[in-house]
C-alpha cells in the first residue's frame, strides 16, 4: 500500500510542478506586482533620490517656500571651491582668507556671496569676484543620490534645516523607484474609465458566451446530431476553420470583409452607398464584428464538446422515443438537454474564463476602438502594462487589473458549480456493481 502511494506521488509530481510553475507562480507574482507602483519611469529595480523639476512641482503643494529655495542655487564655501579658487591664479591671500574666515558658510544668493568677497582684504576686481563666486555655486537640482542619507546630507550642507516630517515628504516626492502601495486598487475603484471597461467586458462575455459559445454551439451540435454521419462530419470540419486558422489571418479576413475597400463596401456600392470602414465606422458596428469574430471561434469548440456528449447518449433512448411517437423537439427537450448539464457546465466555465482573459482578436480587429468603445478589461490591462500611447507603462496597475480578472474568474467558476449543482453531477451512483 505504501509503495503504491509513493508511486502515485511520483507519477503526479510532474503535473504538480507544472501547475505550480505555470499557474500558481504567475498568479502569486501578479498579486505581488499589483501592490507596487512600478512603471516605466520607476523601473523594476530600486530607484534613487533626485530633486527634478517634476518632483519640485509636487513638493510645492506641501512645502512651497522650501521647494522655491531648492530650485535656486546656493553658494557654499567648501574645500572643493577653495581649491578651485587657488587654481585661478589670483592673489594667494584671497583663498587663504576665505579658508580662515568663511569655511562652511552658506549664502542663499549670488549677491550675498559676492558682497562678502568684495569685502576681503585683497579687494578683488569685479571680474575676479564673479570668477570666485562661481566656484562655490552648489545645487541639488537634478543630482542623483543613492540613499536618503546622502540626499539629506547634501541638503544640510546647503543650509536646509528640515524637520523629520519635511524630510519624509521630500524623500517620498524625490524617490524615483517603485514603492509598495494599494493605490492601484483605489484607482480602479474610482476611475470612470475603469467602470466603462468593466461594462464592456460584461457585455462582451455575456453576448459571445450566450449567443455563440453555448447557444449557437448547442444548436450546431443538435443539427449535426440528426444529420447523416458524412455530411455531419464535413459540416463540423467547416466550423472548425475559425479555430484552426491562425488568428492574424482569421482577423485579416474579417477586416477585408469590413474595410472601405472590402467586400461589404463593394457590395453596397452596387446600390449607391459610398464605401466606408464598417468595422470602425461606429461603436455598434464594431461591437457586432467583435462578437461575430470571437463567437465563431468559440462556437466551434462548444459544438465539438456537445456533439461528443450527444453521441454518448444511448441510441436506445431515441429509438424508444420514436416508437412512443416523440417529435424531434420532444427528443431534444426530454432526452438531450437533461443529459447535457455537465457538458454545458464545462463549456460555460471554460469559455467564460477564456473570454475574460482573451483579447487577441479585439486587439487585431479594433484595438479597443473606436474611441475605446470595444476596450475590454484584459485588453485594457495589456495597454496599461505593456503598450500604450503615452509611453509610461504602468506595470503595477496592469498587474492589479489582471489580478481582478483572476478573482472574477474564480468567483464565477464557484457560482457555476453552485448553479449547475456540481455535487450532484459527481455524486456516487445509488446502485453500484
Amino acid at each position: 500500500m505504501k509503495s503504491s502511494r509513493t508511486l502515485g506521488l511520483v507519477m503526479i509530481a510532474p503535473a504538480a510542478i507544472m501547475i505550480v510553475l505555470f499557474f500558481l507562480m504567475p498568479v502569486v507574482l501578479t498579486a505581488v506586482f499589483s501592490m507596487t507602483s512600478m512603471t516605466t519611469a520607476t523601473g523594476i529595480s530600486g530607484g534613487v533620490y533626485q530633486i527634478a523639476p517634476n518632483s519640485l512641482i509636487a513638493l510645492k503643494s506641501a512645502m512651497p517656500d522650501i521647494a522655491a529655495e531648492m530650485a535656486e542655487p546656493r553658494y557654499t564655501i567648501d574645500d572643493a571651491g577653495l581649491k578651485a579658487v587657488e587654481g585661478l591664479g589670483l592673489a594667494p591671500g584671497i583663498a587663504a582668507e576665505l579658508r580662515a574666515k568663511h569655511t562652511g558658510e552658506v549664502f542663499p544668493t549670488r549677491r550675498d556671496v559676492e558682497r562678502m568677497i568684495k569685502d576681503l582684504a585683497e579687494r578683488p576686481s569685479t571680474r575676479e569676484v564673479k570668477q570666485i563666486s562661481e566656484q562655490f555655486n552648489r545645487s541639488v537640482l537634478n543630482t542623483r543620490f543613492d540613499s536618503k542619507e546622502q540626499l539629506f546630507s547634501a541638503l544640510d550642507s546647503l543650509g536646509f534645516k528640515l524637520t523629520p516630517e519635511q524630510k519624509q515628504t521630500v524623500a517620498r516626492v524625490t524617490y524615483t523607484g517603485w514603492t509598495w502601495t494599494t493605490d492601484n486598487f483605489s484607482r480602479m475603484a474610482t476611475s470612470p474609465d475603469m467602470a466603462r471597461v468593466l461594462f464592456n467586458t460584461v457585455l462582451y462575455v455575456a453576448l459571445v458566451l450566450m449567443l455563440f459559445n453555448v447557444g449557437y454551439a448547442l444548436l450546431l451540435a443538435i443539427l449535426t446530431h440528426y444529420m447523416p454521419p458524412t455530411p455531419a462530419s464535413i459540416f463540423r470540419g467547416i466550423w472548425l476553420l475559425p479555430r484552426i486558422t491562425p488568428v492574424v489571418i482569421y482577423v485579416m479576413l474579417w477586416k477585408w470583409l469590413a474595410w472601405d475597400s472590402g467586400f461589404i463596401s463593394i457590395l453596397m456600392g452596387k446600390f449607391g452607398y459610398p464605401p466606408k470602414n464598417y468595422l470602425l465606422d461606429n461603436a455598434y458596428n464594431a461591437w457586432l464584428f467583435v462578437v461575430l469574430i470571437n463567437g465563431f471561434i468559440g462556437a466551434s469548440m462548444g459544438m465539438l464538446v456537445f456533439s461528443s456528449a450527444m453521441k454518448a447518449i444511448p441510441k436506445s433512448q431515441f429509438y424508444a422515443s420514436e416508437v412512443d411517437g416523440a417529435s424531434r423537439w420532444q427528443q431534444i427537450r426530454y432526452i438531450i438537454l437533461p443529459q447535457m448539464r455537465w457538458p454545458i457546465l464545462f463549456v460555460t466555465c471554460y469559455q467564460t474564463l477564456s473570454l475574460l482573459a482573451s483579447f487577441n482578436e479585439i486587439l487585431l480587429a479594433t484595438n479597443g476602438g473606436p474611441g475605446n468603445a470595444t476596450e475590454v478589461w484584459a485588453l485594457s490591462a495589456y495597454h496599461t502594462a505593456l503598450r500604450n500611447y503615452a509611453g509610461n507603462l504602468e506595470y503595477g496597475l496592469g498587474a492589479a487589473m489582471a489580478l481582478v480578472l483572476v478573482v472574477i474568474g474564480v468567483m464565477l467558476s464557484l457560482l457555476y458549480l453552485r448553479v449547475f449543482n456540481y455535487g450532484t453531477l459527481v455524486a456516487k451512483p445509488l446502485i453500484e456493481d
